[in-house]
């Protein structure tokens, strides 16, 4: 599994490659990803060398090889480059109501994030790996920091408004306060989405739906993965 920026970082590599041969130089990469240094350029590339997507080639300056890319990837690049070619003949609107002027709407601004599959919202699942499609997402509905989406598989939580096959949209991160919706991760196995609940050494998941049961564990077996922070439904 490849966070948003490993992501970016293996895009942007495999496109200059593509393009002239030459991997782009680390401040080339640090300005193309919006870092402050090139420490984190240094961590996502050993990164997705320990994943296996790309290699140092030895005895050249910042030779890179990319080994493979993520599954999808190159569907998602041939999408946006169609997006990128399409370009719409817009009218402006030029109308009087009720003495006001009507004018168009600006179109909603939208972002690609990684669809990293099902997740149960009733019975935990396998943990998720990897993934193979993207998913657009507006762009208000995002807050600081990486985030994928999740389709989610079950009923748990009908009572907070998350019904199967929803798609719903989760900050990465490693902590929540109580009460938050969570993607938590159990024994490294299981993956579920719930809300959390500490007390003590335990933490409780705990469903929205009367018809299932607040599973409680040692603190040790739950590892938070992301919280919730928006939701899309397809009618």
């Amino acid at each position: 599994m490849l966070t948003r920026k490993q992501h970016e970082l293996l895009l942007f590599i495999h496109e200059r490659l593509g393009q002239g041969g030459v991997s782009p130089s680390f401040d080339e990469m640090k300005d193309a990803l919006g870092l402050k240094s090139k420490s984190g350029i240094h961590r996502l590339i050993t990164g997705l060398e320990e994943r296996g997507f790309i290699r140092r080639l030895p005895h050249r300056a910042r030779a890179l090889e990319v080994l493979r890319m993520p599954e999808g990837a190159e569907a998602a690049r041939a999408k946006q480059a169609a997006r990128a070619k399409f370009q719409p003949n817009v009218i402006r609107a030029d109308f009087a109501f009720s003495g006001r002027e009507v004018a168009s709407a600006p179109a909603a601004e939208t972002v690609q994030l990684p669809l990293y599959g099902r997740i149960a919202a009733g019975t935990p699942i396998e943990a998720l790996h990897g993934h193979s499609a993207f998913v657009d997402i507006p762009a208000t509905m995002l807050s600081p920091g990486d985030h994928y989406a999740l389709e989610v598989s079950g009923d748990s939580m009908v009572e907070a408004g998350i019904l199967d096959h929803d798609t719903v949209v989760i900050q990465r991160c490693d902590t929540a306060e109580n009460g938050t919706i969570v993607v938590a991760l159990v024994d490294d196995g299981e993956v579920t989405l719930k809300r959390l609940r500490r007390k003590g050494n335990t933490i409780a998941l705990e469903p929205a739906n009367a018809a299932y049961e607040t599973r409680i564990f040692g603190a040790d077996r739950v590892r938070v993965q992301g919280k919730l922070v928006g939701l899309v439904r397809k009618y």
